[in-house]
């Protein structure tokens, strides 16, 4: 099928509970039951009575790391965020394949479950040098016409404390990189004016979007999180700056909550989220009515860190769900929001809510609602990105 043949999907179920057909052209939504029946040379696809859904974006994930699709990694035993780190440092060498060929295994079945886009956080240390980003650069370039990629140079093993690390997070900005990343100021470097004044010095100077790692627990969570949104402020750089994790917020409730989001909508310093294991798990509701941007991930995919994790984001829309305790309609479906709507306007892309006009990027389900979709968990009978099927029950076609 070519890229922008119109295609006609028959007996949708709309998000209202109605049952229609849909017509896309030229990537896009072009009608919801068209008065003129379908254009010349249009497709025609049975979407059998599914469920259309927005695609949801995996806003936080480290393809790089993944073991996705080898054989099995026996994990070490950790205690603290400096075992795991570590301990990954020690299992590369027992993980085969090429970081191209993992993190590529890895995309296509994201893609094949409905995701439409990721932010890859990438290591860069000087033990790796650059090969992760080029490997994960080869792998999504190789991709773009099923998935949008954007590769942050994350400094893993530390920014400040492992010199080389910042003259190889430049270099990786034109090797490949999008987004320059940081990690814990106070807890991995122990140096908060030394990390942030590198990272918003280096973001002015080469025009490109942070994402700050923070896994800082309270008090010092919460300074480096008002620092953050205070350099954020003063560089100019509102709405190009992202703290994932944010471990800390999600110890804070009543006056506190609402005072630190308050002050992260305002500098416009959006979150993210992976509702993953016992790590805490952020108040989205709370954050979201604020004004806060939050988008949610799926962190670590069967690396040395955890055997868990498959990078199917309806499945992490569920494990924010349980995680938060959703249990109304609005509730749950609040969390595929986070999920969709949430990660494409972190991503920076175009909405897609079905409306006319819109991108025609969507999934098609097995579920009488959004609702009932994030507890169900189907597997997308459809995936469609530019209004072209890419996939069919979970598995990439074409």
């Amino acid at each position: 099928m070519a890229p922008h043949t119109p295609v006609l999907f028959t007996s949708v179920l709309t998000g209202d509970g109605r049952i229609a057909d849909l017509l896309t052209a030229d990537g896009r939504i072009a009608a919801w039951d068209p008065p003129a029946g379908p254009p010349a040379g249009c497709v025609t696809v049975d979407a059998g009575g599914a469920l259309a859904l927005p695609s949801p974006v995996d806003a936080h994930i480290h393809p790089d790391k993944t073991t996705w699709g080898g054989p099995w990694l026996s994990r070490e035993p950790a205690h603290s965020l400096r075992d795991l780190i570590d301990g990954d440092v020690r299992s590369r060498s027992r993980i085969p394949g090429s970081a191209a060929e993992r993190s590529g295994a890895l995309m296509d079945n994201a893609v094949a479950h409905g995701t439409r886009a990721m932010r890859a956080h990438v290591d860069v240390a000087p033990v790796y040098g650059l090969s992760a980003v080029h490997g994960v650069r080869e792998a999504a370039d190789a991709r773009g016409d099923l998935l949008d990629v954007q590769i942050v140079a994350f400094p893993q093993l530390g920014l400040i404390s492992a010199p080389g690390t910042s003259d190889l997070l430049v270099r990786a900005l034109s090797e490949g990189a999008d987004i320059l990343g940081g990690l814990d100021p106070l807890g991995v470097d122990g140096d908060l004016d030394g990390q942030l004044g590198f990272l918003f010095g280096t973001a002015v100077r080469e025009n490109v979007p942070l994402d700050i790692h923070l896994h800082d627990g309270n008090p010092d969570g919460v300074r480096q999180l008002a620092e953050i949104a205070r350099r954020t402020v003063d560089a100019g750089l509102e709405g190009r700056v992202t703290v994932s994790h944010a471990f800390c917020v999600a110890d804070l409730a009543g006056d506190e909550l609402a005072a630190t989001a308050g002050v992260l909508a305002e500098a416009g310093v959006a979150l993210t989220t992976c509702a993953l294991g016992a790590d805490p798990v952020l108040p989205t509701g709370p954050l979201t009515g604020h004004g806060v941007l939050v988008a949610a991930g799926s962190d670590g995919v069967r690396d040395a860190w955890s055997p868990f994790g498959d990078g199917n984001m309806v499945n992490r829309a569920h494990l924010l769900a349980y995680r938060t305790d959703a249990r109304t309609d609005a509730e749950l479906t609040a969390c595929y929001d986070v999920v969709a709507q949430g990660g494409a306007a972190l991503l920076g892309l175009e909405p897609s809510r079905l409306a006319v006009g819109d991108p025609a990027d969507f999934i098609l389900v097995a579920a009488a609602s959004a609702a009932a979709a994030v507890v169900d968990r189907p597997v997308p009978r459809l995936v469609v990105r530019g209004g072209r099927v890419i996939a069919r029950d979970g598995r990439l076609v074409g």
